[in-house]
């Protein structure tokens, strides 16, 4: 038996621990909201993390090709990024899922020693979790972008407002290219 065949197994008890393992990371009133409620449109958070993370393991099972996890990691990813967790808390699920995988399977990987098989597969998560860390930084990129444009709205029409700032006759504005006009 290998790695593979093993995890084929155990696929059930991981991939259900590890969604309550990530799941647990949130406040205690949500990880139980997350857990009870399987309507997919009730509880969209809980359905895109609970699936994401049924196919990022079923993906590593299947020594998916490393381009294949940018999609699964994606979903969940952005989640955590919009939901505002430090980039250390919002990728730890990756890290959660070697440590559930130890739990539920360690035993019988010991016993029939496939300790360098676990390795490759820690090695290839290893890999996953710094993808994550460049998709949680292009999220996070894109939110500070969206919050300083609205900033800069809000500003150009405060400014507007208070007769501050005018369009020159045929020439159009935009924020950050405004004419400032002040009353002396």
């Amino acid at each position: 038996m290998n790695l593979r065949t093993l995890l084929e197994e155990k696929k059930s008890s991981i991939v259900k621990k590890w969604v309550h393992v990530i799941f647990e990371q949130y406040p205690p009133d949500s990880t139980n909201f997350f857990l009870t409620q399987k309507d997919r449109f009730l509880n969209p958070v809980g359905h895109a993390i609970s699936e994401g993370a049924r196919d990022i393991f079923n993906a590593l099972v299947d020594d998916s090709e490393p381009e294949k996890f940018y999609p699964l990691l994606n979903d969940i990813i952005k989640i955590k990024a919009v939901q505002d967790f430090s980039p250390s808390v919002a990728i730890s699920f990756l890290f959660l899922l070697k440590k559930v995988i130890r739990v539920e399977a360690g035993a019988e990987i010991a016993r029939r020693n496939l300790t360098p098989e676990l390795e490759a597969l820690e090695s290839r998560i290893d890999q996953l979790i710094l993808l994550s860390f460049d998709i949680y930084s292009k999220f996070r990129e894109r939110i500070f972008e969206i919050k300083n444009d609205e900033f800069r709205r809000m500003t150009f029409r405060l400014l507007q407002r208070a007769n501050l700032i005018c369009e020159i006759e045929g020439e159009k504005t935009t924020p950050g290219e405004e004419t400032v006009i002040t009353n002396k």
